[in-house]
């Protein structure tokens, strides 16, 4: 579904991403690891449009969007919930959830829409007339994700969810993650926390300094001695 071709990216004059290749295959959770600094942001802007690679290709569904604008791209069901959830903190709960739905498909009606960002999260319910900017973390994260969710994505990017949250509710996003796996939708994440990143995934990229260093099953990439001593502490 998604292919990421050889992305060359850079900042001034400063490359920071140097020759990524990876893919997403419908209804797979893939994600990206790497310490602080390794790209796995920058890569996903440069998916959702926010950056312009210098060199490769990036195509959904067979087709080029890595020359089309970031709404564009929205459009074509690539929609990404950004690194710090980015909440409009005088915004309402229910003007977030119309304002992802401006770029939507169409598939379903908004009323439809809202009903199951309602089932998925039952909070956001209770607090529809609530300001963003007085929620919780967690439930501004649920927030992003339930605005990402409005536009009816194929292919969900989520950049850094568990950042900042506490266990149980990190466990909640999981559990969400997990069900939206289940209702079939394709989801590219980008994780810190790499033990819950690859539970949660059936692929994995490491990511170095710009650059894809492994890939494998996200199994394996649990058990790799490498992965371990660099990541998870064992």
């Amino acid at each position: 579904m998604l292919k990421v071709d050889g992305i060359k990216v850079r900042y001034g004059r400063r490359e920071v991403i140097h020759d990524v290749s990876l893919t997403v295959s419908e209804g797979e959770v893939v994600t990206l690891v790497g310490s602080n600094g390794a790209g796995k942001t920058t890569t996903l802007k440069t998916i959702s449009g926010l950056l312009r690679p210098v060199a490769g290709s990036i195509s959904f569904d067979g087709k080029r969007i890595d020359n089309l604008q970031p709404h564009e791209i929205i459009e074509h069901g690539v929609v990404q919930v950004p690194e710090g959830r980015l909440m409009f903190p005088d915004m309402t709960v229910y003007e977030h959830l119309e304002l992802g739905a401006i770029r939507a498909r169409g598939q379903k009606s908004f009323a439809e829409r809202i009903d199951w960002i309602y089932s998925l999260f039952p909070i956001l319910k209770e607090r529809r007339d609530q300001k963003g900017g007085t929620m919780s973390g967690g439930q501004q994260q649920m927030l992003a994700i339930a605005r990402a969710l409005m536009a009816e994505p194929r292919c969900l990017m989520l950049d850094e969810p568990s950042l900042g949250l506490a266990p149980i509710v990190v466990d909640q996003l999981a559990d969400v993650i997990t069900a939206l796996h289940k209702e079939g939708l394709t989801i590219l994440l980008v994780e810190q926390r790499v033990d819950l990143a690859l539970r949660l995934a059936h692929r994995g990229y490491v990511l170095e300094t710009g650059n894809v260093v492994l890939e494998d099953r996200a199994d394996a990439l649990l058990n790799n001695p490498r992965v371990k001593a660099a990541y998870l502490g064992t």
